[in-house]
């Protein structure tokens, strides 16, 4: 290991970047709760405006995994496809592997220049988390209460809003419900049986009735989604977050392919449902191959990084860090000891908040949703 990749598994190094995302972030948190005067006037603007200041935020991710950790992605893909891609409003239908998944979709998203537009469907706790759940409630994610009655509204409406918004964006769906692991992949695949359905070998059987409502509400409105699916290339390292805040490099792909609302069927339930078991059939088959020769089928297009996300971190950096250091001489030089337990208690604050949003992209410590709905299904 170099000096320069050591330096990096520094946790003081880390603890610095916490203080600069959390204060940043609540920062921004707090603009955004500002621009709710704007809503009553303007939706357009309002709109406009947070996506910008979403960017503010969300653009730390990236700029973590693309230049601290020099992680890279690169798209298989329909050359043809590729002058969409940025300029349409989209929903992503991305599978569910990895702890990480999630951040390439970001790379993806910030190199087309979409990532302030980003949204997602997530649970309704979500929207109470300080700064990322805010800056997704303020941007008008969906967030969903995993009970259907109450969620079908919840759907019908916020779906409605989204068709009008004036901003390019992606809705990122995760159709399996919750990450992928060996004990949730079991009990998914034994409903699989109960239901008659082709087993998969590497995801969840897909939940069906918030994608068919989707589909239904929007055709007509957005123009395609995009079937994603990320694999990335073994190495010593797993590809964790926490790898990734301590330099850890990792290579992925992400197989993409634009298909238009009006390919997929709606006129009924069933078939809808029927539409989306069969795409993820085809996303199993798409990540073995993967897994057997190392990289997906098709069309290599590389998109570059850009430097935005590089330029906020760095302002935010300057603006938050610099101060911070300085101030920390001076607690020392005074030698208070009030003061200087008062710093150390911030510290250990600090270090808590950081090790706490880590952990959330954790697998093991992910959502136990599959599990509760396999417990019902047998109780």
């Amino acid at each position: 290991m170099g000096i320069f990749a050591s330096i990096k598994t520094w946790f003081v190094l880390h603890l610095l970047m916490g203080y600069i995302f959390i204060l940043s972030g609540l920062i921004v948190n707090c603009i955004m709760f500002c621009t709710l005067i704007i809503w009553p006037f303007s939706k357009t603007i309002y709109r406009k405006v947070n996506c910008y200041l979403a960017y503010w935020i969300w653009s730390q991710y990236t700029f973590l995994g693309q230049w601290w950790s020099g992680s890279d992605i690169v798209l298989k893909t329909n050359p043809e496809d590729v002058k969409y891609y940025g300029k349409e409003h989209a929903i992503i239908i991305l599978n569910h592997k990895y702890d990480i998944d999630w951040l390439l979709g970001y790379f993806l998203a910030e190199r087309l220049g979409i990532l302030g537009g980003s949204k997602v469907y997530g649970k309704e706790m979500l929207k109470f988390v300080p700064i990322q759940g805010w800056s997704w409630y303020f941007t008008e994610s969906v967030f969903l209460k995993r009970n259907w009655e109450q969620d079908r509204k919840i759907i019908i409406r916020d779906i409605k809003n989204l068709a009008e918004f004036p901003v390019n964006y992606w809705i990122l769906m995760f159709c399996e419900g919750t990450r992928f692991t060996e004990a949730k992949h079991k009990a998914s695949m034994k409903v699989a049986k109960e239901k008659g359905l082709p087993e998969l070998k590497h995801h969840l059987l897909p939940r069906t009735k918030g994608f068919v409502l989707t589909m239904q509400g929007l055709k007509g409105k957005i123009p395609a989604i995009y079937d994603c699916t990320v694999g990335i290339t073994k190495s010593e390292n797993e590809p964790t977050f926490m790898n990734v805040v301590n330099g850890k490099t990792f290579k992925a792909e992400l197989k993409v392919r634009r298909i238009t609302l009006e390919e997929i069927p709606t006129d009924t339930d069933e078939e809808c449902s029927a539409w989306l078991h069969k795409l993820y059939q085809e996303k199993d088959e798409f990540y073995d191959g993967f897994l057997k020769k190392g990289h997906f089928d098709g069309a290599l297009i590389e998109i570059p990084k850009r430097p935005w996300d590089l330029l906020v971190w760095l302002f935010w950096a300057v603006t938050l860090g610099v101060p911070l250091i300085y101030y920390l001489i001076q607690v020392l030089w005074s030698g208070s000891i009030y003061v200087s337990g008062c710093v150390v208690l911030v510290i250990v604050f600090g270090s808590v908040m950081v090790r706490w949003m880590i952990a959330v992209t954790e697998t093991e410590r992910g959502s136990k949703y599959g599990h509760r709905h396999e417990e019902k299904k047998e109780q």
